[in-house]
Formats: C-alpha cells, sequence, structure tokens
C-alpha cells in the first residue's frame, strides 16, 4: 500500500510539473527573428510588356518567397511601409521609416532589421537612418540594379545575404549598412557609382565594411565614427548647390530668396570658390544662413588650404563650415536634421569635422 501511496504522489507531481513546465523549443523557434520592411525599389519592379519600362510589381511577400531557402536563416515577418521608386523618396518619408524601424527594433526578439529600398537614393536613406537610429542591432539595406523579370535578377541574391547580415550576431554594432553583390558598406561613406552595373556601391579610400561569401559573413574594416541626431518635429529646408567655373553666386542668392535656412555648396578641389561665389556666400551667411562646404571631388578630406579670395581659408574665416568628409547630399541632410536642434554654431561645425 505505501508504495503504491509513493508511486500515486509521484505521478501527481510529475502532471504538475508538466502543466508548469515551459513548452520545448522548436527548432524553428531557436532561428532569429528578423523584420523585412518592404520601401519598393527596382527589387520589387517589373518590366511592362508593353513598353519595357520597370514599374513596381511585387509585394513583400512575393519578394520573400523568391528566395529559396531564406526560412533556413530566419524566421522573417514582412512590413510592407511603401512601394516607390527610390527617386520618389523624401527625407521626411524616411524620418517616417526611422520611427517605424525604431518601434521594431525596440522588441527584445527581433535581432536585426532589412529594408528593401531603391539603389537612386540608398545611400542617402542608409546615412538619415544611421544619424537617427540608435543600438547595437543591425538595419540593413539591400535592393538590385535588375528588375524581378530580368534574366538574371540580383535581388534575390541581395536580400538573401541581407537577412543573413541581419541575424548574425556578427553584425551587431555596425549601424546602419548598405549590402549588396556581396558587400557590405558603411552608410556614412557609401555611393553609388555606376547607373547600371550590379556593383555599384563604394566607399572610395574608406573601403567596405565586410563582405557575405560562401554563406558566412567576413568582417573587414570598422564602422567609421559618426554623430546620432534625435529627429526634430520639422526638418530644416536646405539647398544643395554646385559650383562651377564661372559660378556667378546666382544661385546661393536665389536659395536666400527662396528661404534656405542651410546651403550645401559643392565647391571646387579641396572646398575653394570664385570670388564672386564667395561674395554670395558672404551674403548669405550675413542674412542668417548656414553654409557649409563640401567638394565635388568625390573621396578625400575638405580643408583649408588656399588662402585666395574664395579658397578654403577664405571661407572658414567668413564663417562657413567646411564639411570634412561628407559630400553634398549626406551633408545636406546632415544639416536638415542639424539646424532645429543644434543652436551652438561651434557644435554644429563639430559635427561637420
Amino acid at each position: 500500500m505505501r508504495s503504491k501511496a509513493i508511486a500515486s504522489r509521484l505521478l501527481a507531481c510529475l502532471m504538475l510539473a508538466a502543466l508548469v513546465a515551459p513548452p520545448a523549443i522548436t527548432a524553428d523557434e531557436k532561428k532569429p527573428l528578423v523584420a523585412v520592411v518592404t520601401t519598393g525599389g527596382t527589387i520589387a519592379q517589373k518590366a511592362d510588356p508593353k513598353t519595357g519600362a520597370l514599374t513596381p510589381a511585387v509585394t513583400g511577400r512575393e519578394l520573400i518567397r523568391a528566395v529559396p531557402g531564406l526560412d533556413k536563416l530566419a524566421r522573417i515577418q514582412v512590413e510592407e511601409f511603401c512601394n516607390l521608386d527610390s527617386s520618389h523618396l523624401t527625407p521626411q518619408i524616411w524620418a517616417g521609416l526611422s520611427r517605424k524601424l525604431a518601434s521594431i527594433l525596440a522588441r527584445p526578439e527581433v535581432a536585426g532589421v532589412v529594408v528593401t529600398h531603391g539603389t537612386d537614393t540608398m545611400a542617402e536613406a542608409a546615412f538619415f537612418l544611421d544619424l537617427t537610429l540608435q543600438g547595437p542591432k543591425p538595419v540593413v539595406l539591400t535592393g538590385s540594379m535588375r528588375g524581378a523579370s530580368d534574366l538574371s535578377p540580383d535581388g534575390p541574391a541581395n536580400l538573401h545575404d541581407a537577412v543573413l547580415q541581419a541575424a548574425s550576431p556578427l553584425a551587431r554594432g555596425w549601424g546602419v549598412t548598405v549590402t549588396l553583390n556581396q558587400y557590405v558598406w558603411p552608410a556614412r561613406c557609401v555611393r553609388k557609382t555606376r547607373t547600371n552595373t550590379v556593383q555599384t556601391f563604394d566607399c572610395g579610400w574608406r573601403g567596405y565594411a565586410g563582405s557575405i561569401m560562401g554563406g558566412q559573413l567576413w568582417h573587414n574594416n570598422p564602422r567609421p565614427a559618426g554623430p546620432h541626431l534625435p529627429l526634430p518635429e520639422r526638418l530644416a529646408k536646405v539647398a544643395l548647390i554646385a559650383s562651377f567655373a564661372g559660378d556667378d553666386g546666382a544661385l546661393l542668392r536665389a536659395a536666400v530668396r527662396e528661404g534656405a535656412q542651410g546651403i550645401v555648396l559643392e565647391a571646387l578641389g579641396q572646398g575653394n570658390v570664385n570670388p564672386l561665389a564667395f561674395a554670395a556666400v558672404k551674403e548669405a551667411l550675413a542674412a542668417g544662413v548656414t553654409v557649409v562646404i563640401t567638394s565635388r571631388v568625390p573621396f578625400e578630406p575638405v580643408r583649408a588650404g588656399y588662402g585666395s579670395a574664395g579658397g578654403g581659408q577664405d571661407l572658414a574665416k567668413a564663417g562657413a563650415i567646411l564639411s570634412r568628409e561628407l559630400r553634398g547630399d549626406k551633408a545636406r541632410l546632415l544639416l536638415m536634421l542639424a539646424l532645429p536642434q543644434v543652436k551652438d554654431p561651434d557644435e554644429l561645425r563639430r559635427l561637420f569635422e
């Protein structure tokens, strides 16, 4: 009788333990969770049968289904943010995207985020997100140079690699990156360099952050240092102007008349303009407009190396900010974010140094 009573109590304990024990973790639940946020671009476009022109045609879920073996890398959650050619996207749209990604990244179960995006403005979008998002979780922008109906589309392979990166612990702390054609590029220095070729992105002398080969993520270079800024309620109005031989300053004056709060001037060489353009820069500064000087030359720093009228030294002495490495498109985004909230001129200058 005693043995039966012990057995009965043991059985009851086992039944109670079964009720309170956590459920078994399945193999699928052990995989990292990656959110794929779609915004459109060539990766989601197909050629119109009549015109041959690429137009939006593919949903986010269809993008995922087109990648064999993606479910082996991670659990995927798809969120369709928009479906636009990236030439139609704006900093205001990227601000909304940044808020969306911040809410996704705040979820503890999410390992990382992949954003599908058109390549025309992908470098700018990546930089905007890198400025406004914080935390170690990877945010990977990817897309394609060929449409989904192409004979050999590059979108599926790029999406596969982006998910692999977003799911990997090795990608934590890299910030926002652009990942295409097996290369991982830091947001701060990446730029599009070709209009059609699949190997279009580059960072010049900075080099790439990493690569994806043989199903593995490889780390090559550290993340370039850069600031982080919260999203202001409203972005500043900033004009982007390229100087040129014979520049008379008319475009600078027009930007001031149109109410620009800031102007980013793509100057020549190390950061120089002619005397007529220099006069227009001084007029803009006198009117309370912030002027940031960058260069039309793709790579290497802007510096106050020349002392002739309109040279880098004169521009700096007049009160213009020299953007050491950021070129026009990214310097404009930084100024749009900074002007509404950074009031100290020295602090504003340091953001560009």
